[in-house]
């Protein structure tokens, strides 16, 4: 009779239980639809029911946006860990790590290449490089970037996607906001096109910096950007936020961004843009 209870491995209908394979699919942390993996890589990684916007890696940007071949540049660049910083993981080790985990060097991989009709030098940060966080690797290489578009007049793209200053770098962290903003005003002063594209987080002083500084910018639905988390703003200011704060729609409410644009259209848009202001110059 004790029998009778014991659990079988059939299910309730009197059918073998179905395995779904690890990694065919994808729950979205949005609206909790499970999407088929394939579909959604076909989908510029949004989601069909939400249209939920997943983090994609720095190749997925640069593989969207430039046509064929490119040329990246400054690839090797990497920190010896100037300050020799100790935490719960030696500095050291974490870039090591990061390095395996991603195949690059740093935070921002630099290139030039052609989108559409157009010539263009483009940045794009990779924030599973830990975080996607700005040391002096990353205000270097922009930098260089933006001197190789001053110096060849080609236009300027860089798709943001970080949580701000390397703390592990301390000053030389901060001073690449300097850095970075000094080169786009040499840039502008001389007539230079940038497009800056926010993504999924843009925050500190990445935002601080060359991230808001574009002549044209454009944000991706629903991405946070900010300098200080909303956290610590409630925490500071003591009290409620409003209902999106820091997300893309309140900021371009504000003022603060021209252009929201879903990925699958990102590519579009910007060639219209440089149709628009190469032609028109």
């Amino acid at each position: 009779m004790v029998d009778w209870f014991r659990r079988t491995k059939k299910g309730l209908l009197g059918t073998e239980k179905k395995v779904i394979p690890d990694g065919l699919w994808i729950k979205c942390p949005n609206c909790s639809e499970y999407l088929y993996k394939r579909e959604l890589d076909r989908n510029y990684w949004i989601c069909t029911q939400c249209q939920y916007h997943f983090r994609i890696s720095s190749d997925e940007y640069i593989k969207m946006l430039i046509d064929a071949e490119y040329e990246e540049f400054n690839r090797k660049i990497q920190s010896n860990d100037p300050l020799k910083f100790k935490d719960s993981k030696r500095y050291s080790d974490r870039l090591k790590n990061a390095k395996a985990k991603t195949g690059k060097y740093d935070a921002v991989v630099t290139v030039e290449g052609d989108l559409s009709k157009h010539r263009i030098v483009l940045c794009v940060m990779e924030f599973k490089f830990i975080g996607g966080s700005m040391g002096s690797v990353v205000g270097e290489k922009i930098s260089r970037a933006i001197d190789r578009a001053r110096e060849k007049k080609l236009p300027l793209i860089i798709v943001s996607s970080s949580g701000g200053a390397r703390m592990q770098e301390g000053v030389l962290s901060l001073m690449q906001m300097a850095k970075t903003s000094a080169k786009l005003s040499q840039f502008h002063e001389e007539g230079g096109l940038y497009i800056s594209i926010l993504t999924d987080p843009t925050t500190g002083g990445t935002t601080a910096s060359f991230a808001m500084l574009g002549d044209i910018i454009i944000a991706e639905p629903g991405a946070l950007i900010g300098f200080a988390g909303p956290r610590v703003i409630k925490q500071t200011i003591g009290k409620d936020l409003p209902e999106g704060f820091q997300r893309s729609e309140f900021l371009m409410d504000k003022g603060f961004v021209d252009i929201i644009c879903g990925r699958s259209e990102l590519k579009r848009l910007v060639t219209r843009l440089l149709d628009f202001f190469i032609e028109n110059d």
